[in-house]
């Protein structure tokens, strides 16, 4: 019984879905990481997919039973990763990792507005009350946190606070 393992194929600058459609369409088992990022279009904050690994995708295919020569033709595709003449493997136990990763629960961050109270949950201000004031970048926020009778402006990592 022939021995299948992950691949990596590199796709061209901007054409990894390209890529993925075309090797699709020639019968390839392909796995492409998405996660979703927040972004601002126009002036709005939007939840949008955008792969885990930019310009890269997995593509599972045997030694002996698979035909390879397809894939280094296929539109959108600028070569199968490799060290010398052989194609590097990916451990199954990375593919399952990431698969497990992408299906935990991913907390709704956007839920936060300005002025609402927020209690930290790690590092040194752990436990105190602070007031949201606004998002800092994707991972962190900042907040107002009530100092000596002075209201500090604090940078904070996202997960390291919850609503209060």
């Amino acid at each position: 019984m022939p021995s299948y393992h992950w691949y990596v194929v590199q796709a061209k600058p901007g054409q990894t879905e390209r890529a993925y459609r075309e090797l699709e369409n020639q019968g390839f088992e392909l796995f492409l990481p998405e996660i979703s990022v927040e972004k601002i279009r126009r002036g709005k904050r939007t939840q949008i997919l955008e792969p885990m690994f930019p310009g890269y995708l997995f593509i599972y295919l045997s030694e002996v039973t698979s035909n390879w020569r397809p894939i280094r033709s296929t539109r959108g595709v600028a070569r199968l990763i490799a060290f010398g003449d052989t194609p590097a493997r990916v451990p199954h136990a990375v593919i399952d990792a990431i698969r497990d990763h992408l299906r935990a629960p991913v907390r709704d961050v956007s839920a936060y507005k300005p002025r609402q109270p927020v209690r930290i949950t790690e590092g040194p201000f752990v436990g105190l009350e602070a007031v949201f004031e606004q998002y800092d970048g994707e991972q962190r926020a900042f907040l107002l946190l009530d100092m000596l009778g002075r209201w500090q402006k604090l940078s904070i990592d996202l997960d390291a606070i919850e609503p209060s």
